[in-house]
């Protein structure tokens, strides 16, 4: 019960792309690829702007 054989993933395969369609899984997972660049993006630009921001009130002193 805790393993799945070939025959399980066969039919969830054909399953999703009948109902996702042949095209439609390539740009799925490009959307996902750029949501994961976007968070990458957000996450460093987080770590940047605290550093920014102590060196514009750092120069004040």
């Amino acid at each position: 019960m805790g393993s799945f054989s070939v025959w399980h993933w066969v039919i969830v395969l054909a399953v999703v792309l009948l109902l996702f369609g042949r095209g439609k899984i390539p740009e799925l997972m490009g959307d996902v690829a750029k949501g994961i660049r976007s968070f990458k993006n957000g996450l460093s630009d987080e770590t940047a702007a605290p550093a920014e921001k102590r060196i514009e009130t750092g120069s004040g002193e």
